[in-house]
């Protein structure tokens, strides 16, 4: 003997390692040592590694241990237990039964023989699988007849392996969590982790070793505090379970319901529902019990409590911040404040129907009530600088006194920027940058170029800056080059000729 491991025994033969162990253990089984088989023909000796297959079912010690099997397979789903902790019990009970190679070859034979070999790897309240069925359902409009077909969200405990299915208007992020959500209160706990396919609601991008997660369903996995572990890019192996699943339901679900309409997302949910109590409620051949009688026995204990509330569902955005210290929510067109440390950074703001929550660097920093209020500014005091804690917001007589002090012309430009607007919260941007021209410009030059705005009808910041960037407000008057009447010639018409023409 080299005094070789297995696994480079395995190397060296170009086998599997369990394959190795596999001859070794036959070799155990009957009192087979290298001496007596390195002087065997290769017939003699396969002859003799076969019999231990012959023998297995006459022999009491495999008789007493084969009555074990569907024990073992049960107690392996459960925290903490393992193969070498269930040979021991084995052992303590009969102590002339195998050895721990030969008890784990005759229990891998016989859970081959089973099927069982996947969900032996699934611990109780480890894994929940989660996916979308490749095929649709349907409800049909009462009205107009049109059919609308919709996605059947699927999941699955790894251990009892007991199903949650719900249909679904759409695969984007908000029916997606929804849907998970409602997994999470059907089973009544929560798993240690998820594992989902990379589906753009889960991942937005897929990567094998560090894939990007959808911020929203990272706040989803804190609120219940679980893991998310998507399935690895194209190894469909690591989502077998809930494959598996997935055809289950196309079984026992699609096919029941197929020559039935619905007319409403929420009679077909109705009617799923049903069958797939039926489902969960159903003898399984492998092991005798029902999916809901497994989970009640051996996984429901092994979830974590769920916590007080629901998930709230809510929108992200990510956005940088104004040097005013707001945020501009696109889906409100409404402005939320921050810190005004924060400016120029970029934030991510969470927000459902009532609250608006801004983080930076994973830190929540400011907290709003939702308003709707187009163009309006939400502002919390504590978010201002020390110079403009003396009013709680920007507006519109603010903007007019601090243009007064400087000039009444300047007041009236302001003014006039302010009515130009729809809403006067739209230009208090364009308010502030006019009056900051004035610590660039002085105060006289920047009243000077407001009166040539204000006959030009010119009421915007980027007019003003380009008259005091181009010294037009130097000027006594401004250019009336423009207004010089055209000469008169027989080839000009006027303007009187072409309203004759709009008269007649």
């Amino acid at each position: 003997m080299c005094g070789l491991t297995l696994r480079k025994i395995a190397r060296v033969m170009k086998l599997s390692r369990p394959v190795v162990t596999e001859y070794l253990a036959r070799c155990d089984a009957i009192g087979l040592d290298y001496e007596t088989a390195k002087d065997l023909p290769d017939d003699a000796l396969n002859a003799r590694l076969r019999t231990v297959d012959k023998d297995d079912s006459k022999d009491t010690r495999y008789q007493t241990l084969q009555e074990r099997f569907a024990y073992m397979s049960k107690e392996l789903t459960r925290v903490g237990v393992t193969r070498m902790r269930l040979w021991e019990e084995y052992t303590h009970d009969h102590p002339d039964g195998y050895g721990y190679s030969q008890f784990c070859h005759h229990y891998q034979k016989w859970a081959r023989q089973q099927k069982l070999s996947m969900h032996i790897e699934h611990k109780a309240g480890e894994e929940l699988f989660v996916d979308f069925a490749g095929k649709k359902l349907a409800i049909v409009d009462r009205e107009t007849g049109e059919v609308r077909n919709v996605e059947v969200f699927v999941a699955i405990l790894g251990a009892s392996q007991l199903i949650y299915v719900e249909a679904v208007m759409s695969q984007k992020k908000r029916d997606f969590l929804a849907a998970t959500d409602n997994a999470l209160w059907y089973m009544g706990g929560v798993p240690a982790a998820i594992i989902p396919d990379n589906v753009k609601s889960a991942v937005t991008k897929a990567d094998r070793y560090e894939p990007d997660i959808n911020p929203e369903y990272v706040e989803f996995a804190r609120h219940y505090n679980l893991a998310i572990l998507p399935a690895r890019p194209y190894k469909p192996k690591d989502k077998a379970l809930v494959e598996g699943a997935v055809r289950i339901v196309y079984q026992q679900i699609y096919a029941p319901l197929r020559d039935r309409a619905w007319h409403s997302l929420a009679e077909l949910n109705g009617a799923i529902r049903q069958e797939l109590e039926a489902l969960n409620n159903r003898p399984m051949k492998e092991y005798g019990a029902s999916r809901r009688a497994r989970f009640e026995e051996i996984e429901r204990v092994a979830l974590r409590p769920l916590p007080a509330e629901r998930f709230p569902l809510r929108e992200h955005s990510r956005m940088k911040v104004a040097f005013n210290y707001h945020v501009y929510l696109r889906a409100d067109t409404h402005y939320y404040s921050v810190p005004y440390r924060c400016r120029g950074e970029y934030v991510d703001i969470y927000y459902g129907e009532q609250t608006v929550e801004i983080y930076h660097k994973n830190e929540r920093i400011a907290v709003h009530v939702r308003n709707r209020r187009p163009y309006g500014y939400s502002t919390i005091a504590d978010h201002m600088p020390p110079q403009h804690r003396y009013k709680d917001d920007w507006n519109a007589e603010r903007f007019l006194s601090w243009a007064e002090a400087i000039d009444g012309d300047v007041k009236t430009f302001i003014d006039r920027v302010l009515a130009s607007r729809r809403h006067p919260e739209q230009a208090y941007k364009s308010c502030l940058g006019i009056l900051s021209l004035a610590r660039t410009y002085g105060n006289e030059r920047l009243a000077h170029a407001c009166r040539i705005a204000l006959q030009y009808e010119l009421y915007t910041y980027k007019g003003l800056a380009n008259i005091l960037k181009h010294n037009l407000a130097t000027k006594d008057t401004p250019d009336t080059s423009f207004d010089t009447p055209l000469p008169v010639h027989e080839n000009i018409r006027g303007c009187a000729y072409y309203q004759t023409e709009a008269t007649q």
